[in-house]
């Protein structure tokens, strides 16, 4: 199928600009309530994002009630056949895993190529209002003597260099997005979690850890099925942690161990 203008694929849809309004945009981000509170802030006609993995409480695709709750169609691209953070691999090679009401429609199906979902999308009507942005703000989770402060952030792409040397708990899938190594994370942490998003397609999921150990950053993913995608607090109380980079590994971390065991190990 040949590319149209008003169809986009985006890293993340934190990417999204005024110029794609309009648009059916394929964003590689997860499909959890926090991005879909993202995509409906924005006005355009349709978006398709990452099940990663579905998870915990069928987290990675909550977003597609949301979505449908204020008039915008919606799917989620099934983590095993494209890329999480990479929506132009999702676009080229996804395969759909869930759709709400109003995609469905349209004739938006289970097991259709994204492509060809997006190419329906198409006709959707654009949502009645935009809804405002959700404010994303560090959460304190622990502040103990001679440690570093541990805060919780739900989107790693609010996270600023005013974390800079703290323990960073994320509720942000560990993909890179885009594949920009830039873009692993944006602030010198002495340490950070992230969800797999049920690690996927050439194990995307995790595709952050191994650029921050070349940082000297110690990183580490909880399983998908232990917290839900997109909720850092989530991450801090239920998550277990599934892989660790190298740098992380040198302090003691290991699979198995709960985020806060993980957070103990730095100081």
């Amino acid at each position: 199928m040949k590319p149209v203008s008003d169809i986009v694929a985006l890293p993340s849809i934190t990417g999204l600009l005024t110029g794609h309004d309009g648009m059916v945009v394929v964003a590689g981000s997860h499909g959890g309530v926090l991005a879909a509170r993202i995509a409906a802030a924005n006005t355009i006609r349709a978006v398709i994002l990452n099940d990663a993995g579905i998870g915990l409480d069928r987290a990675g695709i909550a977003g597609l009630t949301v979505l449908e709750s204020v008039g915008m169609a919606a799917a989620a691209v099934d983590y095993r056949s494209a890329r999480i953070g990479d929506g132009a691999h999702m676009l080229a090679r996804g395969v759909i895993s869930h759709v709400n009401a109003l995609a469905q429609a349209l004739g938006v199906e289970t097991g259709m190529p994204t492509a060809e979902a997006a190419w329906r999308l198409r006709a959707a009507a654009l949502p009645a209002q935009r809804h405002a942005r959700p404010e994303s703000r560090p959460l304190l989770l622990s502040r103990l003597p001679r440690r570093p402060d541990v805060w919780g952030m739900d989107s790693a792409s609010d996270i600023s260099s005013a974390l800079d040397g703290a323990i960073v708990v994320t509720g942000s899938h560990g993909g890179l997005p885009g594949g920009d190594p830039k873009a692993a994370l944006r602030c010198a942490a002495r340490a950070v979690l992230f969800n797999d998003a049920g690690i996927g397609m050439d194990e995307a999921g995790v595709g952050r850890l191994a650029v921050l150990a070349t940082q000297g950053i110690a990183a580490a993913v909880v399983d998908a099925m232990t917290a839900r995608i997109g909720d850092a607090r989530s991450t801090w109380e239920t998550g277990i942690v599934s892989r660790v980079n190298a740098t992380a590994k040198e302090s003691g971390a290991a699979p198995g161990m709960s985020a806060r065991d993980f957070s103990a190990l730095f100081r």
